[in-house]
């Protein structure tokens, strides 16, 4: 079974938000991640990234363009990740499935252990930050 799943890239003053998993499958408990989460059925993917955020975090974000994906086979599903590039519009961060965040440069970024399926993105990140700071001035 194939899950599309979208995920946020959310950078304020040069510095990207990433999240520990506190709640879900146990193959990414304990685990950082870009926030997000499934798509559901007759939602766009840039409905369901700030439906996911306001759930998660209580923030509001606007979805701006969609980045890459990666599939990942986990053992009982196969993920469709997707990241969007997010702009950070308002609210107090209230954590519900995450049992921290993080505001994290772009060196610091390898020093988390992320989930498998965001690993590739992380990599993305870190190649293409240059090209995303750009387009989000």
């Amino acid at each position: 079974m194939k899950i599309i799943v979208v995920a946020a890239l959310i950078q304020r003053e040069s510095k990207i938000l990433i999240a520990k998993r506190s709640t879900g499958d146990e193959n990414v408990l304990g685990k950082w991640e870009f926030p997000g989460g499934k798509v559901e059925q007759g939602e766009s993917e840039k409905d369901a990234i700030e439906r996911e955020i306001w759930e998660e975090f209580d923030i509001k974000v606007e979805a701006q363009r969609y980045l890459v994906n990666n599939i990942c086979e986990y053992p009982t599903k196969i993920v469709d990740l997707r990241l969007y590039s997010c702009n950070y519009l308002s609210g107090e961060f209230q954590l519900q499935a995450h049992s921290e965040y993080k505001w994290v440069t772009i060196e610091e970024i390898s020093n988390y252990d992320f989930a498998p399926a965001d690993i590739p993105l992380v990599k993305y990140v870190k190649e293409n930050i240059n090209e995303y700071v750009k387009g989000n001035r």
